[in-house]
């Protein structure tokens, strides 16, 4: 039963799981390319000394430092996906004023959960020092990616000698809570003992180190599509009820009618219920 609920592609009702797989992908492609062809931008800039230490920055038309600046995080369970396809929101955010900077970080089995979690953050920490007059740094991450986001919201910001100004996070249908991935086939790649599935699952910070927030005026998304299964329905309003205990600004949204990779594809489209969201918490903070 678990092996069903963490297999997302699973429980697409739209197209077979093999298809829903391609499709994503492929419009992942095809947005990054337009991205890439129609905007201003800065490719595999290097955030850290390894190779998978790079990311893509998109620039608004504006020429400005003193931009809001969208951070995303793919998805792929950890062990599949890349920046190189995951561009998905650039054109209706840029075209709005935005920054957005799609970040890779070494996936399974090269990397381990642990060295993941710390690249995101010092992706962000980058992006602060190298662009410190921001308006604003707000985390996107979907599936996987969006672990890794609620990672990076418990960041000690100390030791990466600059706390950035982080005014938004967006977690779209993520895993909180990695314990029960353990005894999944998603393991294999990964190697987790329940020590790193505990150690790297945000839930468990929330209720067992009591994590506090840096800013608890900034606003926390916890959302999930209405076709994600039980679990990823469970885990998110677990989540976000944590976040409120712990005192964050947390709200959930259960998007209508997409599941988990409709939820992403449809960011390439100005008018979608997600892209709106999201461009309404950055454009109201100005």
């Amino acid at each position: 039963e678990l092996e069903n609920q963490y297999a997302p592609s699973r429980w697409v009702i739209r197209m077979g799981a093999e298809e829903a797989l391609r499709t994503y992908k492929q419009i992942g492609i095809e947005a990054t390319r337009k991205a890439r062809d129609t905007c201003r931008s800065q490719l595999h800039v290097p955030y850290g000394d390894g190779d998978g230490e790079k990311m893509d920055i998109y620039f608004p038309d504006q020429a400005s430092e003193a931009l809001p600046f969208f951070v995303f995080f793919h998805g792929g369970y950890w062990q599949s996906g890349s920046k190189d396809e995951s561009a998905f929101m650039v054109n209706p955010l840029t075209a709005q004023g935005v920054a957005v900077v799609i970040v890779a970080y070494d996936i399974a089995p090269k990397g381990t959960l642990d060295q993941m979690v710390d690249q995101v953050a010092r992706s962000v920490a980058f992006v602060e020092k190298r662009y410190p007059s921001n308006k604003g740094i707000y985390l996107c991450g979907h599936s996987a990616g969006a672990h890794l986001a609620a990672m990076v919201l418990l960041t000690n910001w100390t030791k990466h000698g600059v706390t950035p100004n982080l005014r938004g996070f967006f977690l779209v249908s993520g895993v909180y809570d990695l314990q029960p991935l353990v005894f999944t086939s998603q393991n294999a790649p990964l190697l987790m003992t329940l020590e790193d599935a505990q150690r790297n699952s945000p839930q468990r910070h929330l209720e067992v180190a009591q994590a506090q927030p840096v800013d608890p005026a900034c606003p926390v998304l916890v959302a999930v599509g209405q076709h994600d299964s039980p679990e990823f329905h469970r885990q998110s309003r677990e989540f976000q009820q944590a976040l409120c205990r712990g005192g964050w600004r947390a709200s959930f949204e259960e998007l209508r009618d997409v599941d988990h990779f409709e939820i992403i594809e449809n960011l390439t489209q100005k008018d979608d219920a997600l892209t709106q969201i999201i461009l309404k918490t950055i454009l109201q903070e100005f």
